[in-house]
């Protein structure tokens, strides 16, 4: 009798329904909104602490490079806001049969892609 073995999983290759990647992008969401909060509360302090804080900070916001990062932080809100009442609506009952929870999953993914590429539009 053979041992069997773990297989290796390559997790790039496996298809997740919308409301596992609904999940995994809350969680990512998450951790970008929680690694960003220095980032704003410096620059928070550097726009409040004089006028030519302010205006370097203004001027630092035309780069290309702060408009990702800008757009990555409100991308992540957004999504983390469409997801979170999400999960709120569910843990009421409310959505928790499956037509109606792959609904609001991918409803919950569309919403996102489209602030994504609503911000993009913006920023460029």
């Amino acid at each position: 009798m053979q041992k069997r073995r773990p297989v290796y999983l390559n997790l790039l290759k496996i298809k997740f329904p919308a409301s596992g990647m609904v999940s995994i992008l809350h969680r990512a969401s998450g951790l970008l909104l929680f690694l960003a909060i220095p980032l704003l509360l410096l620059a928070l302090d550097r726009s409040l602490a004089s006028l030519e804080g302010f205006d370097s900070l203004a001027m630092d916001g035309h780069g290309w490079l702060s408009r990702l990062v800008v757009g990555a932080v409100l991308w992540g809100f957004l999504h983390h806001l469409f997801a979170g009442l999400r999960f709120l609506s569910l843990d009421v009952h409310r959505g928790i049969h499956l037509p109606q929870a792959r609904f609001s999953a991918r409803l919950v993914l569309l919403a996102s892609a489209l602030s994504a590429v609503a911000l993009a539009l913006w920023l460029w």
